[in-house]
């Protein structure tokens, strides 16, 4: 969320000319097991041919027998899958008259949540045409809602922003209208202890089995909230900077990863949590991390970063200390500076990240990444906002830049795909929150067009207010 003012270089970034794109053998072998065509059903369509196997030829050699007995595996869905991305329309979910920040489909994509500066969060039912399931004005909301989390039995949503207290409500309760303390009750989980100064909180996560929330701060920790106590349970001071972004590496919860203005990500096993030393750290990044995604399996995960890049990481090849001193960028600020075009492409003297993701812009907010689904596309893919105001999908294998969404008249700071379907959300500070589809109606009246185009949320259009 907020910039730091670069000094002199402490230690140089090592610079260099444009650089083919690589990646480990281990995670792309891995991720093209997972998203390409099964042995069996390249061996139905002699595994030697060149041309791609089309979604109709899978069709056509399952419905025959041709390919095997049985359905499709999850690699030959996933394949079929990447053959239908969201890069039609967008459709227009909502207008709002304040920036969009952050927006999450559920587990099971049946609700998507959205929350915006103007203390406002919409959760809406997406099977049931995008109708406002509950609308909630927040309490003792700090600038914006800097993040939302959805419990796993999509019971409670847990939101933040600038201050110290995590709000939970009962998205489930039967009033559309929740309105905190007013007409209904927002808890407040209270972090911070008396002595400690106030703080603001920039990402907040609930375990999978929703028995905790832990939390990332400017005031450089990692909190762990246990509700089943009602208290704290884990303290740490985690970085020398802003912590931006935490999350659980998987469903155990033992396993954390964050990411900070101090360019470092850190693994934190809270089974050794010994005078808050973290299991790991890695070193790659050149300027502050905005956001980290972990892929789900305790190993890899991505991370967005100030210096213009998102990198893959695998935690077996962190490292137990910082390996000298941390190279400094240029003089600069994110928050109201261009990125400097000299610094582009320079390179960390000690990275250890598998893969480097070029293309999208990270400026002004802490813009978001994700893998993309595990049922559609079997993470092939990562996906981020921009605040060249595009959404912009990565192939993780090629690092190619396979898809650029691009409509909105503003940065994208999140955006979230469907767990199942092939429909992906774009959240933008232009007010809207967008549908783009594998296909779609181009005669609905919530198709966006240039008449609905606008660089702010504060001049809304009139045809689409009659709409609404």
């Amino acid at each position: 969320m907020r910039g730091r003012r670069r000094r002199a270089r402490e230690a140089d970034p090592v610079p260099e000319q444009f650089t083919p794109f690589t990646i480990d053998d281990e995670v792309s072998h891995l991720t093209r097991i997972r998203s390409e065509p099964s042995q069996r059903t390249l061996g139905a369509f002699h595994a030697g041919r060149k041309r791609a196997i089309s979604t109709f030829e899978m069709l056509s050699g399952r419905e025959s027998g041709r390919s095997g007995a049985g359905g499709f595996s999850t690699a030959d869905r996933a394949y079929a899958g990447r053959k239908h991305l969201p890069t039609k329309g967008p459709w227009c979910v909502d207008d709002m008259t304040s920036e969009a920040y952050v927006s999450q489909f559920s587990s099971d994509g049946s609700l998507l949540v959205a929350g915006f500066r103007g203390s406002r969060i919409r959760i809406y039912d997406a099977d049931n045409g995008w109708k406002v399931h509950k609308d909630i004005s927040c309490r003792s909301l700090q600038w914006t809602v800097s993040d939302i989390a959805l419990s796993p039995d999509q019971q409670f949503l847990a939101y933040s922003s600038l201050s110290p207290i995590v709000h939970i409500v009962n998205v489930q309760s039967a009033g559309k209208e929740s309105q905190a303390n007013v007409t209904e009750i927002h808890d407040g989980l209270e972090f911070s202890n008396d002595d400690e100064y106030p703080f603001g909180i920039f990402s907040v996560k609930f375990s999978k089995d929703g028995q905790e929330v832990v939390v990332g701060n400017n005031d450089r920790s990692i909190h762990v909230y246990d509700l089943r106590a009602n208290k704290v349970s884990v303290r740490i001071r985690a970085h020398a900077a802003d912590v931006n972004a935490v999350t659980f590496a998987d469903e155990s919860g033992n396993v954390l990863y964050s990411g900070s203005d101090d360019n470092l990500c850190k693994v934190w096993d809270r089974r050794c949590l010994a005078r808050e030393k973290p299991a790991g750290v890695l070193t790659g990044h050149l300027d502050g991390i905005t956001f980290i995604d972990s892929r789900g399996d305790g190993r890899y995960f991505i991370s967005n970063c100030k210096d213009q890049t998102i990198k893959l990481w695998d935690v077996r090849k962190m490292s137990a200390s910082i390996k000298g001193r941390q190279p400094r960028l240029f003089d600069w600020d994110y928050r109201w500076m261009s990125f400097p075009s000299e610094a582009r492409h320079c390179r960390h003297p000690n990275d250890q990240s598998l893969a480097t993701y070029r293309g999208h812009s990270v400026l002004r907010t802490l813009i978001r990444c994700y893998f993309s689904p595990m049922y559609s596309t079997g993470q092939r893919y990562i996906y981020t906002g921009s605040s060249d105001e595009s959404v912009y999908i990565y192939d993780v294998v090629t690092g190619d830049i396979v898809e650029r969404l691009s409509w909105h008249g503003s940065i994208i700071r999140d955006c979230t795909w469907h767990p199942y379907n092939p429909t992906l959300i774009s959240s933008s500070w232009d007010g809207y929150l967008a549908r783009w589809e594998a296909s779609g109606d181009d005669n609905d009246p919530w198709l966006l067009t240039e008449n609905d185009h606008r660089t702010s949320p504060y001049r809304q259009s009139y045809t689409r207010h009659l709409l609404l």
